[in-house]
């Protein structure tokens, strides 16, 4: 039987670096980079050993390689976002964005 695919946005399997930050319990941040798994509008995966908790609140820092596009000046875009982790298992973690986001140009 096939399993039905219950996602409201397509998802694109990108290895795109990404700058992790989070507050630890001393409100120091801890950064990490990562690279997804695959990436949505609406949020990302990525493949971790020791995954952060369900509920935390995270800063993203998403690297766009624009080197292939004729018309881009600029070598990468950054998008920067927050947003929680929602699932967090052996394979990894899932982050959900909110929905203020910033696109950069360097």
């Amino acid at each position: 039987m096939a399993e039905i695919e219950k996602r409201k946005m397509e998802r694109f399997d990108l290895e795109l670096k990404t700058y992790l930050s989070v507050a630890n319990d001393r409100k120091k941040q801890k950064s990490f980079e990562l690279l997804t798994s695959n990436i949505c509008a609406g949020g990302a995966f990525f493949k971790i050993n020791k995954p952060i908790s369900v509920e935390t609140d995270v800063n993203l820092e998403v690297v766009l390689p624009m080197d292939k596009l004729k018309d881009m000046k600029n070598k990468f875009s950054h998008i920067d976002v927050s947003g929680s982790v929602i699932r967090a298992d052996q394979q990894g973690m899932a982050i959900c964005f909110d929905k203020k986001y910033k696109i950069l140009s360097y």
